[in-house]
């Protein structure tokens, strides 16, 4: 890496500090809008450096705002702090001491290196134009999400532009991912409650079987993707959620069925969730059921804005190896950082931190999650150089 401006010395230093600040979110782990501690000791470390204005839009959430010595734009950049319900079995040293809580999708690095680069950017204030805002948000993993909040206090008042990093292990250590357009999905849940007639399993024709008709429901519903979806939009259906009964003589009188709908386009989107209602209603009015149903728009995609993402690409290319971009398609996971690149043009950054050995490599949401943490150091140095490529 070609450091410029950037002190050896310097960098060095805060690049083993956010090493250390990874592993103390990683032990002391919150869950979304309950990031008490990890939000103080965000605040209190900014404020150590100097120069940052600090404030909390929400309860659990900091802003720090880094006024250049020249006027200009406003660059806002994002870390999400909040962890997960899961419990650890890594076996690493800084493994969660908080049972039944894990950072096991990379937050405690996002918040680490955004910590980081506050540091360095300090130092570097006469040479910034313009203001750098740094955004430590709440409540990523759990809807509606700490992003919508954030904007509704304020945070994006006079931004310009905002990025953000998200270390992913399906991507290799070394490489970034910046799609131009979506990169995330729109990702939205559905309940259906199914009301037949119970009775005796020995009698049937007595009964309005909610398991029967719930089963042709859930075949029908595979068909909406289909036969009802554009080929080339891509978008999944997925019931996640089948429960009724109590006994194996007993026809139930109800059922529950739910699940997640992933897609990319807005029309589609809303196509979806229409026609769940419509095979749901279909197949009950058929068998002389009822039916409840309830659909639920959470994050909506991620869409990188074609300017500023053309801009990430070409500091890459300037401060990083020639190979260091990796050309993706489209991520189906859902991402709240939408909340924020709705309302400005923004930049969602993808960061290679997947482990060498397969065997030590886990997806996200795993008791096992973990990351390279040599990650950590290119993430920061994007951080760091991206002011001076945006604003100046």
């Amino acid at each position: 890496m070609n450091l410029d401006e950037i002190e050896v010395l310097d960098f060095e230093k805060v690049k083993n500090d956010v090493v250390k600040w990874r592993r103390y979110f990683h032990q002391h782990p919150e869950l979304s809008y309950e990031e008490i501690n990890t939000s103080q000791f965000v605040y209190d470390t900014l404020k150590s450096f100097g120069s940052i204005e600090v404030t909390r839009p929400t309860k659990t959430s900091v802003m720090g705002r880094l006024i250049g010595s020249a006027p200009g734009k406003v660059l806002a950049m994002r870390g999400d702090m909040d962890a997960l319900p899961i419990t650890e079995a890594t076996d690493l040293p800084f493994a969660s001491e908080n049972p039944g809580i894990m950072h096991a999708c990379g937050h405690d690095g996002h918040t680490a290196m955004l910590l980081g680069a506050a540091k360095i950017l300090v130092q570097r204030k006469d040479k910034i134009k313009g203001e750098v805002r740094f955004i430590f948000q709440h409540a990523e993993e759990l809807f509606p999400g700490g992003a919508q909040e954030m904007v509704k206090a304020g945070v994006l008042d006079g931004v310009d532009k905002i990025i953000g990093l998200h270390l992913f292990t399906m991507i290799p250590t070394g490489k970034i991912v910046i799609p131009y357009g979506p990169f995330t999905a729109n990702s939205d849940i559905f309940d259906i409650k199914i009301v037949g007639k119970g009775g005796h399993s020995s009698q049937p024709q007595e009964t309005i079987d909610p398991i029967a008709i719930g089963a042709q429901v859930v075949n029908n519903i595979q068909h909406i993707i289909a036969r009802n979806i554009d080929p080339l939009d891509q978008a999944v259906v997925s019931i996640t959620e089948f429960n009724g009964g109590t006994a194996k003589n007993i026809i139930p009188d109800s059922i529950k069925i739910g699940g997640g709908v992933r897609s990319f386009n807005k029309e589609v989107r809303v196509n979806i969730s229409k026609r769940i209602e419509e095979v749901v209603k279909g197949i009950t009015a058929a068998h002389q059921a009822t039916y409840e149903y309830e659909y639920e728009f959470g994050y909506a995609s991620v869409f990188n804005n074609h300017e500023v993402t053309e801009e990430i690409e070409k500091l890459i290319e300037e401060k990083f190896d020639s190979n260091t971009i990796m050309e993706t398609p489209p991520f189906m996971g859902g991402e709240d950082f939408s909340a924020f690149s709705q309302k400005v043009p923004g930049c969602f950054i993808g960061i290679g931190a997947a482990i060498d050995k397969e065997e030590l490599n886990f997806p996200h949401h795993h008791p096992r999650f973990d990351i390279d943490e040599r990650s950590l150091e290119i993430g920061l140095k994007l951080l760091i150089e991206a002011p001076f490529k945006l604003l100046n």
